[in-house]
């Protein structure tokens, strides 16, 4: 099995005229940016439909891509800045992080998940269900972290905070993380423990 060509091999490539080498980026991060989409925008369709957009934007624009940051933070930021544009055309309401009833919200879909903890076999999908029902503070962070492979300075460069910040925010990100696995899915963190 041969090693992955790095990001700037495939860019290098895309830039030198090989339009098919692009796939290979699509393929690798599809389920990055649209796992990022998600935690912005609600239907599954509009999601799908503005990582597709996201693609076709980088794939413009990768002539500008100087390579001064990983791939993954340069798709990022085209990614975030998709979903907030496509809020603002639907000019749908964004809750604050503080409002209470986006909390209280979270905390009701508890008798929902009871019934999809039956569908929920592996643990990844338990992951990314728990994920959901963080904060979008807590979940930005958590993915860009985890399923970015970022690192505390590249995060912090990408939300223009400070490292020491971050690293804070990912503790408490984790911590409350840990609660929601603790109480809504009990029993799988059990079994992953023993």
């Amino acid at each position: 099995m041969q090693p992955a060509t790095p990001d700037n091999e495939i860019i290098q490539m895309v830039k030198n005229g090989n339009q098919q080498a692009y796939s290979q980026l699509v393929t690798r991060y599809q389920n990055y940016v649209f796992t990022i989409v998600l935690r912005y925008i609600n239907s599954r369709e509009d999601a799908e439909e503005v990582a597709q957009d996201v693609f076709i934007k980088a794939y413009k624009s990768l002539a500008d891509f100087r390579g001064e940051s990983k791939f993954s933070t340069w798709i990022y930021t085209i990614t975030t800045t998709s979903c907030l544009t496509f809020l603002r055309k639907k000019k749908l309401e964004v809750h604050s992080l503080d409002n209470e009833k986006v909390m209280a919200h979270a905390e009701q879909v508890d008798s929902g998940m009871r019934a999809n903890q039956v569908e929920q076999k592996s643990k990844l999908a338990m992951v990314n269900q728990a994920i959901s029902l963080l904060s979008p503070d807590d979940a930005q962070v958590i993915t860009l972290f985890y399923k970015g492979e970022q690192s505390l300075d590249e995060i912090a460069q990408i939300l223009g905070q400070e490292t020491n910040a971050i690293k804070v925010r990912l503790h408490r990100a984790r911590q409350r993380l840990r609660d929601k696995m603790e109480k809504f899915f009990p029993q799988e963190v059990r079994d992953l423990t023993t």
